[in-house]
Protein backbone atom coordinates (compact mmCIF):
# COMPACT_ATOMS: atom_id res chain seq x y z
CA UNK A 1 0.00 0.00 0.00
CA UNK A 2 1.56 3.43 -1.36
CA UNK A 3 3.68 4.63 -4.33
CA UNK A 4 6.06 3.55 -6.96
CA UNK A 5 9.06 4.51 -4.55
CA UNK A 6 6.97 1.91 -1.93
CA UNK A 7 6.13 -0.74 -4.45
CA UNK A 8 9.80 -0.65 -5.40
CA UNK A 9 10.64 -1.67 -1.87
CA UNK A 10 8.46 -4.71 -1.70
CA UNK A 11 9.46 -5.64 -4.52
CA UNK A 12 13.08 -6.11 -3.72
CA UNK A 13 11.82 -7.96 -0.75
CA UNK A 14 10.32 -10.65 -2.81
CA UNK A 15 13.52 -10.50 -5.29
CA UNK A 16 16.13 -10.90 -2.40
CA UNK A 17 14.27 -13.42 -0.68
CA UNK A 18 13.42 -15.64 -3.74
CA UNK A 19 9.65 -15.32 -3.17
CA UNK A 20 6.92 -16.29 -5.43
CA UNK A 21 4.33 -15.12 -3.32
CA UNK A 22 2.01 -13.17 -5.75
CA UNK A 23 2.22 -8.95 -5.30
CA UNK A 24 -0.65 -6.79 -4.80
CA UNK A 25 -0.49 -3.27 -4.63
CA UNK A 26 -3.37 -0.45 -3.66
CA UNK A 27 -2.25 2.63 -4.92
CA UNK A 28 -1.52 5.88 -2.70
CA UNK A 29 1.38 7.66 -3.42
CA UNK A 30 2.13 10.51 -5.74
CA UNK A 31 3.09 9.13 -9.51
CA UNK A 32 1.31 5.84 -9.18
CA UNK A 33 2.54 5.04 -12.57
CA UNK A 34 3.36 1.22 -12.03
CA UNK A 35 -0.39 0.53 -11.96
CA UNK A 36 -0.91 2.33 -15.10
CA UNK A 37 0.41 -0.46 -17.42
CA UNK A 38 -1.64 -2.86 -16.04
CA UNK A 39 -4.70 -1.18 -15.83
CA UNK A 40 -5.17 -1.86 -11.90
CA UNK A 41 -7.72 0.81 -10.32
CA UNK A 42 -6.79 3.85 -8.45
CA UNK A 43 -9.55 3.97 -6.15
CA UNK A 44 -9.06 2.07 -2.63
CA UNK A 45 -12.11 -0.39 -2.86
CA UNK A 46 -11.58 -1.32 -6.53
CA UNK A 47 -7.87 -1.79 -5.54
CA UNK A 48 -8.45 -4.48 -2.85
CA UNK A 49 -11.22 -6.19 -5.15
CA UNK A 50 -8.32 -6.64 -7.06
CA UNK A 51 -6.08 -7.90 -4.80
CA UNK A 52 -8.37 -10.81 -3.25
CA UNK A 53 -10.31 -11.62 -6.68
CA UNK A 54 -7.83 -10.77 -9.32
CA UNK A 55 -5.90 -12.67 -12.01
CA UNK A 56 -2.04 -13.15 -11.51
CA UNK A 57 0.47 -12.03 -14.35
CA UNK A 58 3.78 -12.73 -14.57
CA UNK A 59 6.59 -9.80 -15.70
CA UNK A 60 10.23 -9.53 -15.75
CA UNK A 61 12.10 -7.32 -13.37
CA UNK A 62 14.93 -5.56 -13.63
CA UNK A 63 18.50 -5.88 -11.98
CA UNK A 64 20.47 -3.06 -11.96
CA UNK A 65 24.23 -2.21 -10.74
CA UNK A 66 25.30 1.22 -10.02
CA UNK A 67 27.51 3.62 -7.67
CA UNK A 68 26.09 5.05 -4.67
CA UNK A 69 26.95 8.59 -3.91
CA UNK A 70 30.01 7.72 -2.01
CA UNK A 71 31.03 5.84 -4.44
CA UNK A 72 30.55 1.66 -3.41
CA UNK A 73 28.67 -0.47 -5.73
CA UNK A 74 25.50 -1.02 -5.17
CA UNK A 75 22.87 -3.47 -7.07
CA UNK A 76 18.65 -3.04 -7.16
CA UNK A 77 15.84 -4.31 -8.74
CA UNK A 78 13.31 -1.99 -10.62
CA UNK A 79 10.04 -3.43 -11.78
CA UNK A 80 8.63 -0.07 -13.49
CA UNK A 81 11.33 2.61 -15.21
CA UNK A 82 15.21 3.50 -14.65
CA UNK A 83 16.71 6.80 -16.00
CA UNK A 84 19.63 8.29 -15.93
CA UNK A 85 19.98 11.68 -16.60
CA UNK A 86 17.98 14.79 -15.82
CA UNK A 87 14.94 12.37 -15.10
CA UNK A 88 16.68 11.25 -12.07
CA UNK A 89 17.41 14.66 -10.76
CA UNK A 90 13.27 15.44 -11.69
CA UNK A 91 12.34 12.66 -9.36
CA UNK A 92 14.59 13.96 -6.50
CA UNK A 93 12.69 17.32 -6.81
CA UNK A 94 9.59 16.43 -7.32
CA UNK A 95 10.16 14.09 -3.90
CA UNK A 96 11.08 17.12 -2.55
CA UNK A 97 7.81 19.02 -3.31
CA UNK A 98 4.87 19.52 -1.20
CA UNK A 99 2.22 16.94 -3.22
CA UNK A 100 -0.44 19.14 -2.71
CA UNK A 101 -1.69 19.88 -6.42
CA UNK A 102 -1.51 16.21 -7.01
CA UNK A 103 1.13 13.84 -8.90
CA UNK A 104 0.77 14.70 -13.14
CA UNK A 105 1.23 18.91 -11.94
CA UNK A 106 4.34 17.97 -8.97
CA UNK A 107 6.13 16.31 -11.69
CA UNK A 108 5.43 18.30 -14.48
CA UNK A 109 6.58 21.46 -12.10
CA UNK A 110 9.73 19.86 -11.64
CA UNK A 111 10.62 18.99 -14.43
CA UNK A 112 10.15 22.41 -16.00
CA UNK A 113 12.41 23.75 -12.90
CA UNK A 114 15.19 21.24 -13.58
CA UNK A 115 15.12 21.42 -17.23
CA UNK A 116 16.44 25.08 -17.28
CA UNK A 117 18.73 24.09 -14.89
CA UNK A 118 20.39 20.95 -16.46
CA UNK A 119 23.22 20.55 -18.77
CA UNK A 120 23.07 18.04 -21.23
CA UNK A 121 26.31 15.83 -21.44
CA UNK A 122 27.92 13.22 -23.54
CA UNK A 123 26.65 9.89 -22.72
CA UNK A 124 27.68 5.87 -23.59
CA UNK A 125 24.90 3.55 -24.04
CA UNK A 126 25.66 -0.41 -25.22
CA UNK A 127 23.65 -2.97 -25.45
CA UNK A 128 23.77 -6.71 -25.29
CA UNK A 129 23.30 -6.75 -28.84
CA UNK A 130 26.37 -4.96 -29.74
CA UNK A 131 25.14 -1.63 -30.73
CA UNK A 132 26.41 1.32 -28.81
CA UNK A 133 25.83 5.53 -28.90
CA UNK A 134 27.83 7.87 -27.84
CA UNK A 135 26.41 11.51 -27.95
CA UNK A 136 25.06 14.25 -25.89
CA UNK A 137 22.03 13.02 -24.59
CA UNK A 138 19.42 14.97 -21.79
CA UNK A 139 17.95 11.21 -20.70
CA UNK A 140 18.55 7.23 -21.09
CA UNK A 141 15.02 6.18 -20.40
CA UNK A 142 15.18 2.18 -19.50
CA UNK A 143 11.27 0.73 -19.09
CA UNK A 144 9.92 -2.13 -18.04
CA UNK A 145 6.24 -0.18 -17.76
CA UNK A 146 5.12 2.02 -19.83
CA UNK A 147 4.11 5.16 -17.51
CA UNK A 148 6.60 7.72 -15.69
CA UNK A 149 7.21 10.17 -13.65
CA UNK A 150 3.38 11.03 -13.16
CA UNK A 151 1.33 9.67 -15.79
CA UNK A 152 3.83 10.77 -18.67
CA UNK A 153 3.55 7.86 -21.31
CA UNK A 154 7.65 7.39 -22.08
CA UNK A 155 7.58 3.74 -23.11
CA UNK A 156 3.97 3.46 -25.15
CA UNK A 157 5.37 0.58 -27.09
CA UNK A 158 7.09 -1.63 -23.51
CA UNK A 159 5.76 -5.09 -22.73
CA UNK A 160 6.77 -6.14 -19.76
CA UNK A 161 6.78 -9.91 -20.13
CA UNK A 162 8.73 -9.89 -23.24
CA UNK A 163 12.32 -10.30 -21.89
CA UNK A 164 13.63 -7.09 -23.32
CA UNK A 165 13.63 -3.13 -22.08
CA UNK A 166 12.75 -0.49 -24.29
CA UNK A 167 15.65 2.22 -24.15
CA UNK A 168 14.57 5.49 -25.37
CA UNK A 169 17.25 7.81 -26.11
CA UNK A 170 16.57 11.33 -25.55
CA UNK A 171 19.27 13.18 -27.42
CA UNK A 172 20.12 16.64 -27.41
CA UNK A 173 17.45 18.49 -26.98
CA UNK A 174 16.91 22.79 -26.53
CA UNK A 175 14.47 24.69 -24.70
CA UNK A 176 12.34 24.96 -27.85
CA UNK A 177 12.23 21.45 -28.48
CA UNK A 178 11.62 20.81 -25.13
CA UNK A 179 7.92 23.72 -25.39
CA UNK A 180 7.26 21.80 -28.27
CA UNK A 181 7.28 18.16 -27.63
CA UNK A 182 7.04 18.48 -23.49
CA UNK A 183 3.03 17.84 -23.81
CA UNK A 184 3.54 15.40 -26.02
CA UNK A 185 5.17 13.26 -23.44
CA UNK A 186 1.60 12.47 -21.49
CA UNK A 187 -0.01 10.73 -25.08
CA UNK A 188 3.58 8.86 -25.87
CA UNK A 189 3.82 10.67 -29.18
CA UNK A 190 7.30 11.99 -28.30
CA UNK A 191 8.92 9.60 -29.88
CA UNK A 192 8.31 10.94 -33.56
CA UNK A 193 11.10 13.19 -32.42
CA UNK A 194 14.47 13.40 -34.50
CA UNK A 195 16.39 13.32 -31.39
CA UNK A 196 14.36 10.51 -29.68
CA UNK A 197 15.40 7.04 -30.55
CA UNK A 198 13.57 3.80 -29.40
CA UNK A 199 16.00 0.36 -28.72
CA UNK A 200 15.56 -2.98 -27.42
CA UNK A 201 17.46 -4.77 -25.73
CA UNK A 202 17.95 -7.34 -22.66
CA UNK A 203 21.08 -5.44 -21.20
CA UNK A 204 22.26 -1.74 -20.92
CA UNK A 205 25.01 -0.14 -20.18
CA UNK A 206 24.79 3.85 -19.54
CA UNK A 207 28.04 5.71 -18.32
CA UNK A 208 29.55 9.50 -18.22
CA UNK A 209 32.75 11.01 -18.66
CA UNK A 210 30.78 13.09 -15.58
CA UNK A 211 28.85 10.54 -12.74
CA UNK A 212 24.98 11.06 -13.68
CA UNK A 213 22.06 10.51 -11.30
CA UNK A 214 19.67 7.42 -11.94
CA UNK A 215 16.49 6.80 -10.61
CA UNK A 216 14.55 3.41 -10.02
CA UNK A 217 10.46 3.66 -9.81
CA UNK A 218 11.11 7.33 -8.99
CA UNK A 219 13.58 7.06 -6.69
CA UNK A 220 17.19 8.54 -6.74
CA UNK A 221 19.71 5.73 -5.64
CA UNK A 222 22.76 6.90 -6.91
CA UNK A 223 24.95 7.39 -9.76
CA UNK A 224 26.46 6.07 -13.12
CA UNK A 225 27.98 3.84 -14.50
CA UNK A 226 25.29 1.71 -14.42
CA UNK A 227 24.01 -1.40 -15.94
CA UNK A 228 20.46 -2.79 -16.25
CA UNK A 229 19.58 -6.56 -16.76
CA UNK A 230 16.61 -8.16 -17.59
CA UNK A 231 15.52 -10.89 -15.16
CA UNK A 232 12.56 -12.62 -17.19
CA UNK A 233 9.56 -13.41 -15.65
CA UNK A 234 10.82 -12.76 -12.20
CA UNK A 235 7.57 -11.67 -10.55
CA UNK A 236 4.03 -12.32 -10.10
CA UNK A 237 1.62 -9.07 -9.72
CA UNK A 238 -2.74 -9.08 -8.95
CA UNK A 239 -4.29 -7.42 -11.90
CA UNK A 240 -7.89 -6.66 -12.91
CA UNK A 241 -9.27 -10.03 -14.09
Amino acid sequence: MGGDGTLNEAVNGLMQAGATTELATIPLGTGMDFVRTYSIPNRFEDAVRTALSGTTRTIDVGHVSYRTWDGQEAERHVANVGSVGMSAAVAQRANGMSKALGGKATFFYAMVRVFLEWQNTVVRVELDNGEQREARMHDVIVANGRWHGGAMLLAPEAEPDDGLFDVVLIGDINKRDFVTTAPKIYKGTYLAHPKVDLLRARAVTVDAAERLPIELDGEQVGTTPARFEIVPRALRIRVPA
